[in-house]
């Protein structure tokens, strides 16, 4: 998606600056990072060695915080909230956004009722507001609203960061996925080959009609003369 395409020098940026802080300002740069309207990854930005610094001190959680907007969701930070950071309403948003996305890779029919319960969303309209504003008008999803079902249909959504111990499955997945479409084009190929002897053998019969035909007419005006 576009979105995807368009935080690549953001993430950049803030690898670059990240490597040349220390102490408060590194936890400056997560609150930035994890604010910016249009950042949703941030594993590149985790792995930076310099906010190693940040271990051991009063600062830690904000590494702990920024390790839940790479794979967490609004849900796992409330129930670690006392051994993280407050959100700022920005923060807040994101991690809602982040959440969308979480669902979203595993179903495509995203329940209102189930939205409003990951979220903490009060009513289906506020619902509604956000999922618009927040979500497709951001780009990071596209979809459309089903009242009557009481559902968010999505039809794309940006990838979120790979979580570790995901990769292995993401590969047996790409794996049986390459095996289907090899057996299929093999399929495909067996039925090239045998409408080509079709044709061939049709377009062979044809030619023995038409030198029988003729045969019969030189046969015939030799009857005649």
């Amino acid at each position: 998606m576009e979105i995807e395409q368009k935080q690549a020098p953001i993430i950049e940026q803030f690898i670059q600056q990240a490597s040349t802080l220390n102490g408060p300002d590194l936890v400056k740069l997560i609150v930035e990072a994890t604010s910016h309207h249009s950042l949703f990854a941030f594993s590149d930005i985790l792995s930076v060695p310099n906010l190693h610094q940040l271990q051991g001190t009063e600062s830690s959680m904000y590494i702990d915080l920024l390790r839940v907007f790479a794979y967490g969701t609004w849900t796992k930070y409330k129930s670690d909230a006392a051994h993280l950071p407050e959100l700022v309403p920005d923060q807040a948003v994101k991690l809602k956004q982040l959440s969308v996305l979480t669902l979203a890779e595993t179903n495509k029919d995203l329940s209102y009722d189930q939205l409003m319960a990951e979220l903490e969303i009060a009513n289906v309209r506020e619902l509604e507001d956000f999922l618009i504003n927040e979500c497709i008008f951001v780009g990071i999803v596209k979809g459309k609203l089903n009242p009557l079902r009481r559902c968010f249909e999505v039809k794309l959504a940006a990838g979120r960061d790979v979580r570790p111990g995901q990769l292995e499955n993401i590969m047996l997945r790409l794996t049986n996925w390459l095996n289907i479409s090899d057996s299929t084009l093999s399929i495909i190929q067996d039925k090239t080959k045998w409408a080509e002897t079709m044709s061939g053998d049709d377009k062979k019969h044809k030619m023995e009609v038409k030198n029988r035909l003729q045969d019969v007419k030189k046969s015939l005006r030799s009857n005649v003369s």
